[in-house]
């Protein structure tokens, strides 16, 4: 289900396909929604405001056109999964997030899990909502919230995603990955889960990306190396990016997502290596992309992806539309690998190191991908040359009647 409709009021850059639920309410609302043949249904929105305001209002105006839109689309609030917010100058706004029950992460009468995340959007907004909803009709979902994890019980599986664990306590981006893989492992042994088997896609946030990332990877490693993930094995669809937490002492933040009862032929991971090297080759360990078989239907995450060749290498340096495209390419190889198009993602995040390239690169996004939901935020890749990455998630019809349904 996608609409759209003219905005009352010029934008400075190009804008996806939108639609204004209020005649006098600045917000594009951009919707995907996957109708498995099972009955049940997965939506993504992605919204934004569209003119200048403080991050109050704002942060309002989001409010109200989210209301408008579970309206429109006949389901509830209590469809919520996920809401992650994707915010200018975090610690400048999080009071006003805890103030506003949709945006709480603590709130008992709504349980949905929470992220925040400081990553400038593109202007003028200065907070946009990345939210996924499950409408199943055959009744209410099975949600619990404990601490930071929201775990949705769907029978055979039980799906966990687990928000804005930090160790903001030890000093230095080293430690402080150890200390998130280590709070992050007592909620996991509590649900009876590890690491190398259940944890099927994690963000990593670092602060100053460019000092900070290579003691992310260098704790990470050796917590995988310890937990069986190698290049012999597999590991885990990731994005390591630039942002930041409510914690200004946070060099670096995760947010993750488990599966409860997954079955190894559930999961494949996905390699297009005559378009992308394998992340080991120089030094770091993430699966390109993972896709997921559920009984009608597939999800596909794809990690992080940048403008990278089948030797490690950056392609076109300093050309952000070159690497853009070339983005787009292993994206698509990725994609072919599970048996799905750029045309089957339902939600695309994109990461840019300048703010001056959000105009241009927002044009393409807009032709090529009326009716993908996707954000342009502020944060710069891993490593320096890479002046865009993309991630995102497809889905595509399945019939594996033995397989445990989503």
């Amino acid at each position: 289900m996608y609409q759209e409709t003219d905005y009352p009021m010029p934008m400075p850059h190009a804008q996806p396909s939108e639609k204004c639920f209020l005649g006098d309410l600045p917000v594009s609302v951009q919707c995907s929604r996957f109708c498995g043949a099972e009955g049940v249904d997965e939506v993504q929105w992605m919204i934004r405001p569209t003119s200048y305001a403080t991050f109050e209002t704002q942060l309002e105006w989001v409010r109200l056109a989210y209301e408008r839109a579970l309206a429109e689309a006949g389901m509830s609030m209590d469809t919520a999964v996920w809401r992650r917010f994707l915010c200018s100058d975090l610690l400048n706004q999080v009071d006003w997030l805890k103030n506003s029950a949709f945006s709480q992460p603590d709130d008992p009468s709504n349980p949905c899990a929470i992220s925040w995340v400081c990553q400038p959007p593109a202007a003028p907004s200065k907070v946009t909502l990345w939210v996924q909803h499950v409408d199943d009709p055959s009744g209410s979902l099975q949600k619990t919230k404990h601490g930071n994890t929201l775990s949705l019980n769907r029978g055979e599986l039980i799906h966990h995603w687990t928000t804005g664990v930090s160790s903001p306590h030890v000093d230095g981006a080293y430690l402080q990955t150890l200390g998130i893989f280590a709070q992050y492992d007592k909620v996991l042994v509590d649900k009876g889960l590890c690491l190398a088997d259940d944890v099927v896609r994690t963000w990593f946030f670092a602060q100053n990306v460019d000092a900070n990332y290579a003691g992310l990877v260098t704790a990470r490693n050796e917590v995988f190396a310890q937990q069986g993930l190698t290049d012999k094995t597999h590991y885990i669809a990731s994005t390591g990016i630039e942002g930041g937490s409510s914690e200004v002492s946070a060099r670096t933040m995760m947010d993750a997502y488990a599966i409860s009862g997954v079955k190894p032929e559930q999961i494949t991971h996905l390699h297009a290596q005559d378009y992308l090297s394998p992340t080991h080759i120089y030094g770091v360990a993430f699966e390109r992309g993972t896709s997921i078989a559920y009984r009608d239907r597939k999800h596909i995450l794809i990690s992080g992806t940048a403008s990278i060749d089948s030797h490690g290498e950056i392609l076109f340096p300093g050309d952000v539309i070159q690497q853009l495209d070339r983005t787009l390419v292993n994206i698509e190889a990725l994609l072919n690998e599970a048996g799905a198009s750029l045309g089957d993602m339902q939600v695309m995040l994109v990461y840019l190191r300048d703010p001056n390239d959000h105009g241009p690169v927002m044009e393409v996004l807009v032709e090529r991908f009326p009716d993908t939901p996707f954000e342009c935020v502020t944060a710069p890749v891993c490593r320096p040359g890479w002046l865009i990455e993309i991630e995102g998630l497809a889905v595509v019809g399945n019939d594996a009647p033995e397989l445990p349904a989503f």
